[in-house]
């Protein structure tokens, strides 16, 4: 495949734990290792991020107003405010290597590509062909390479990522917590992790997640249901941030004793 592709999916490709039994089809400006097989939607929710329509409106309308109404409004923080915590929970410097799970439109993507410079990588991982289009169409980032792979099967080698981000994602896995475990498999010791989800507010009832989860497909988390699987799977330094319906949880993989 040398010389065929655009240097940050070779890249990508270097990572993969093992290379692709067949060339992937990159004819769209990612590497897809899905094609005509991908798993059904979880529910309704993950159905319309894989429409036409709602990549298109995604980043500037679809995105900002469900987050300002499922943080609360006006109190709760802002989609700057969101760049802002990626960037000080992964602490990111020249030449890392980040995992965008559940890319979307490489909303976060392209700003975490400035961040790591030409020598560091960016690999936005998605399974919508919708967002991916449209990511590739607005990314001029060169260090940036889209892939379209299940969250719960990742190619990539263990240890391989300096950081990893989900941003309003987990809540529409099927699995969510399968998910989660291939994050932390990715992650080299020193990583840290930041995701942005749901959250049941405090006293909330347990109707309430099951209702969400039969209507819409989407995951309602417990207060502490993240933080304890951060733990559970080894982190340390786990923090959360509660805003109206939803959290920010974080964590770092631990660095061997010397």
């Amino acid at each position: 495949m040398s010389g065929r592709l655009p240097p940050a999916l070779e890249r990508a490709l270097a990572l993969f734990d093992e290379p692709p039994s067949t060339p992937p089809d990159t004819t769209r400006g990612y590497l897809d290792l899905i094609g005509a097989h991908g798993s059904p939607p979880s529910g309704v929710a993950q159905a319309l991020m894989s429409t036409r329509a709602v990549p298109v409106v995604y980043e500037r309308w679809w995105r900002p107003l469900w987050s300002w109404v499922a943080k609360g409004g006006p109190a709760g923080p802002s989609m700057a405010d969101e760049h802002r915590i990626v960037r000080e929970q992964l602490a990111l410097t020249q030449g890392h290597t980040v995992l965008d799970m559940a890319c979307g439109p490489g909303n976060f993507s392209r700003g975490l590509a400035r961040v790591v410079g030409d020598s560091g990588l960016v690999l936005g991982f998605d399974a919508s062909t919708s967002m991916l289009d449209k990511a590739v169409q607005e990314t001029d980032e060169s260090n940036v390479a889209y892939l379209r792979a299940d969250a719960t099967a990742l190619p990539l080698r263990a240890g391989c990522c300096d950081a990893v981000c989900c941003f309003a994602a987990l809540n529409m896995f099927a699995d969510p917590m399968a998910a989660l475990d291939q994050m932390v498999r990715v992650m080299a010791p020193g990583g840290r992790l930041v995701i942005f989800t749901t959250c049941q507010p405090a006293g909330g009832s347990p109707a309430l997640r099951q209702l969400l989860r039969r209507t819409s497909g989407m995951w309602l988390f417990g207060r502490t249901e993240l933080t304890d699987a951060l733990r559970e799977r080894g982190l340390c330094e786990v923090g959360q941030r509660v805003a109206g319906f939803t959290q920010f949880v974080w964590g770092r993989v631990p660095e061997p004793a010397p």
